[in-house]
């Protein structure tokens, strides 16, 4: 099996639309991969070697979102032409047209039982619908600017939505209603989701920064700042342990959420990233941008348990092994600040690939010519640290490899130790967010009496007043 700390590499790279791609996502099945384009069609990329591609055509302008059915029989598609197709990705390239937006629709989604379908509008509404019906059930309209991306929970019971209006809301699915609001943004929000056991919903946007909220106590728990432009698209891993977003500064950047910090910056577009995506199993992962390509990248990471990956994380140079990202408290923006690291890593690249390593991850002033991808790896910490890195280019050696060297100092009983340290703290951080919510709840009590204490003064004044 690949160890966690291996490299991604560029596997294929698919050529078709015409002008950017807007939205990707892979069958569950592992067969083929999805992309929807400025270009009106929808192109769906068979993975077998040498197997052709499907072209579809029939949205009347941009498709904004697709995404596969959890049985990988239907693909959904929503498009600026105010409609949402429901497409049987076979040769036949039969359609279903959904008509009930009244202006562009920016999202589509499935629920995770296949059941129904969420969209998200720039007529300031989301959308549920029946597949099997195939008919719109019902509307959700709080925002009060476009919204631009809609996603059910895991289990189905919540949506979340953002927008233009700079907020994050949730919505309770059987009661229709809009049960929180997050509003602390400094811009557009772009882009939401859930993290795969739904206790997280990780939203990006305009002002370039990605948060991460714990739904259990309503807290901020992460909040990443390691792009330059805005963050068009994120996807979580399927561990719950990373997550790849694409921006419009043109690279694609993996975060260990387990750490807290940036690992890898991948440069292979020219042009904004507007679309990345894990596939079901997380061993792969594709993006797509405004030159119109779509590269699919091989992660090697490991879906681990947690303590596995802190029995890996605990031979490396640091004795601090990392909290998981749904017990940590909430924290700073992780400023974009690059640290030393003892790991030289492994990579095997195609011939046309050119790598790029060091812990240099704010830019890279190489040539990004056609079929040329550039990875850079680096670490990501809280502000004030900084290091020096290593940087290596490797002329067109094919299969060039560089043997994985992690330096080690600490002994056995230290990992037994460490990993009882971590579970005590883990222990002690649900008894912190329990106290947390029984405070809250006090607190509203208090709220409610003190309230309830005024009115009655209130009253007696008045009666007071009338004698």
């Amino acid at each position: 099996m690949a160890s966690v700390l291996e490299d991604p590499t560029l596997e294929r790279h698919f050529k078709g639309h015409k002008d950017a791609v807007t939205c990707t996502d892979f069958s569950p099945n592992r067969k083929q991969l999805a992309s929807g384009s400025v270009d009106k069609t929808l192109m769906i990329w068979n993975l077998a070697p040498k197997a052709r591609a499907f072209r579809f055509v029939g949205h009347q302008d941009a498709i904004t979102g697709v995404q596969f059915s959890p049985s990988s029989n239907l693909v959904a598609t929503s498009s600026k032409d105010r409609t949402v197709r429901l497409w049987t990705p076979s040769i036949k390239g039969e359609s279903t047209v959904f008509k009930a937006h009244t202006a562009a629709v920016r999202s589509v989604a499935f629920s995770h039982d296949g059941q129904r379908l969420v969209t998200a509008s720039d007529d300031k509404s989301v959308k549920v619908w029946s597949v099997h019906r195939q008919c719109f059930v019902n509307s959700l309209s709080q925002h009060t600017n476009w919204v631009r991306c809609a996603r059910f929970s895991p289990d189905g019971r919540l949506i979340a939505s953002c927008g233009d209006d700079r907020t994050v809301r949730l919505w309770d699915t059987s009661t229709k209603h809009c049960i929180n609001c997050f509003t602390d943004y400094g811009g557009s929000e772009m882009f939401v989701d859930f993290n795969p056991s739904g206790t997280c919903i990780a939203s990006s946007g305009a002002d370039s920064s990605l948060k991460i909220w714990d739904l259990r106590t309503n807290k901020l728990i992460q909040h990443y700042q390691v792009h330059s432009a805005g963050i068009n698209s994120f996807s979580f891993h399927p561990s719950n342990n990373y997550l790849i977003s694409g921006s419009s500064d043109s690279t694609v950047k993996i975060l260990d959420l387990l750490e807290g910090r940036l690992i890898y910056t991948l440069h292979g577009h020219k042009g904004a990233v507007i679309t990345v995506a894990f596939s079901r199993a997380g061993d792969l992962f594709a993006s797509g941008g405004a030159d119109g390509q779509v590269l699919m990248w091989r992660t090697n990471f490991d879906t681990k348990s947690y303590q596995e990956v802190l029995q890996q994380h605990s031979r490396r140079s640091t004795p601090d092994p990392p909290p998981h990202v749904t017990d940590i408290r909430p924290r700073g923006p992780h400023l974009h600040h690059p640290q030393p690291t003892a790991i030289q890593v492994s990579s095997v690249l195609p011939s046309n690939i050119n790598f790029y390593y060091g812990s240099r991850v704010d830019g890279w002033m190489g040539d990004e010519s056609a079929g040329r991808a550039g990875v850079t790896a680096g670490s990501q910490t809280g502000a004030g640290s900084r290091g020096r890195g290593r940087r290596e280019e490797e002329e067109g050696g094919r299969g060039q490899t560089h043997p994985l060297e992690v330096l080690s100092g600490h002994p056995s009983s230290l990992d037994s130790t460490l990993r009882h340290i971590v579970q005590q703290l883990d222990i002690l951080t649900q008894t912190v967010s329990v106290l947390e919510e029984r405070l809250t709840l006090t607190e509203d009590k208090l709220k409610e009496c003190l309230v309830y204490q005024s009115q009655i003064l209130r009253d007696k004044k008045g009666v007071c007043m009338t004698k």
